[in-house]
C-alpha cells in the first residue's frame, strides 16, 4: 500500500517518459544525486509516516546474523560515512577510492557516501592479487583505498609504487599501522 500511494514519486521512467524528455516536454534534472534526490525523500516519506517501516537494506550474513536499516538510518549511516571520506580521509569530488570489500553493510555505505560526495568508486574482489591491486592503483589514480585486514598486507606490499595513494582505510575491528580505522572514525 505503501508504494502505491507514493508510486508516481519514485516510479522508473517508462517509454513515454523518455519520449517527453526527447521532445523536450519534460525536464532533465541538471544535477541528479540518487542519496539526496532518492533516499533522502525516501526517508523524508518514512518519517512521515511515524510508524514501523519496511527495511531499507536488509543485510544476512552465511551464518545467519542480520542487520536492518531503515531509510533513514542508512541515509544517516551514509552521511556519516560521507563526513569519514571527505574530513580524515580527505577525499573531494572527483577523486577515485578502490573499495575492496566483501559485500558487508560498509560496502553499501560507502557506495552511497561515494554518491553523495561525488567521490568516484571503483568496486574490487576480494580475490585481487597484490599486483592487482598495484595495477588497479596506478590505472585509476586512486588516492584512497578501502580494504579489510585479510587484504590489508597485499596493500602494504605495494603501496609505495602508488604515488597517487595518500589515505588507507581500514574496515576491521583490529586496527592497523599506517590505517585509518573505519569502525573508529564512524
Amino acid at each position: 500500500r505503501f508504494f502505491q500511494q507514493y508510486h508516481n514519486t519514485f516510479a522508473p521512467l517508462n517509454f513515454s517518459d523518455y519520449e517527453a524528455i526527447s521532445r523536450c516536454q519534460r525536464e532533465v534534472p541538471e544535477y541528479f544525486n540518487f542519496a539526496s534526490d532518492v533516499l533522502d525523500k525516501w526517508s523524508q516519506i518514512e518519517k512521515e509516516r511515524k510508524g514501523p517501516s519496511n527495511p531499507a537494506l536488509w543485510w544476512i550474513n552465511g551464518k545467519g546474523d542480520e542487520m536492518k536499516w531503515s531509510f533513514e538510518e542508512l541515509g544517516f549511516l551514509s552521511q556519516k560515512v560521507a563526513n569519514v571520506l571527505s574530513g580524515p580521509c580527505g577525499l573531494q569530488r572527483g577523486d577515485r577510492v578502490l573499495v575492496i570489500l566483501p559485500r558487508i553493510p560498509e560496502w553499501w555505505l560507502l557506495n552511497v557516501a561515494c554518491m553523495r560526495t561525488g567521490v568516484i568508486i571503483i568496486p574490487g574482489t576480494t580475490q585481487l592479487t597484490a599486483q592487482d591491486i598495484c595495477y588497479r592503483l596506478l590505472a585509476s589514480k586512486a588516492k584512497c583505498i578501502i580494504t579489510t585486514d585479510v587484504l590489508a598486507p597485499a596493500v602494504d606490499s605495494v603501496a609505495s609504487k602508488c604515488q597517487f595513494l595518500k589515505t588507507k582505510l581500514i574496515v576491521s575491528e583490529s586496527s592497523r599501522a599506517e590505517w585509518l580505522n573505519f569502525s573508529s572514525l564512524l
